[in-house]
């Protein structure tokens, strides 16, 4: 599922963004970001996974404002931790990290930080009208227009809230 924050929340740290859902039960709730680059690279904190040369300069994503290890949300089910919807994975921890990259095909999203909640917060937030959400698909996760990325998910809700099942 995507999260996209409502003009009801007031966390700034959400304003016009999407989150992609990574998990969500009765012990809390994890997401990421997908509209929110920073201006590091991949290449800047590689050093940090590798001793060889970085292979991409792939922009780092501000996943969130809850820290947190390096996560890279792609395409590539054998180096997978997580299946979140059809065809799009999260893994994080160093080897994963480095084949994905030297694997130079795929498609994949390199986060720092992450959207946490506790247990029952976001079920309260959506009770209270601070987020909209709507069914998360692989083109919108790799999306390369990220600065129409909350109007094309925001639209996708606006069209189900008028003509629902359609």
């Amino acid at each position: 599922m995507f999260l996209v924050a409502s003009p009801y929340l007031s966390d700034e740290n959400f304003y016009r963004t999407v989150v992609l859902m990574v998990q969500h039960d009765s012990e809390g709730a994890l997401g990421v970001v997908l509209n929110r680059p920073t201006e590091s690279s991949l290449e800047e904190v590689w050093e940090l996974f590798s001793e060889g040369p970085c292979p991409t300069d792939a922009p780092v994503y501000l996943g969130g404002p809850v820290p947190g290890p390096l996560m890279v949300v792609h395409d590539n089910d054998e180096i997978a931790d997580t299946e979140i919807v059809p065809g799009v994975y999260v893994t994080s921890g160093s080897t994963y990290v480095e084949k994905l990259t030297e694997s130079g095909s795929g498609k994949f999203r390199f986060f720092t930080g992450y959207s946490g909640w506790g247990a029952g917060q976001l079920d309260h937030e959506l009770e209270e009208g601070g987020w909209l959400y709507a069914p998360a698909g692989q083109d919108e996760v790799f999306s390369e227009d990220i600065d129409e990325l909350w109007k094309q998910v925001t639209g996708k809700i606006g069209l189900e809230i008028l003509a629902p099942g359609v």
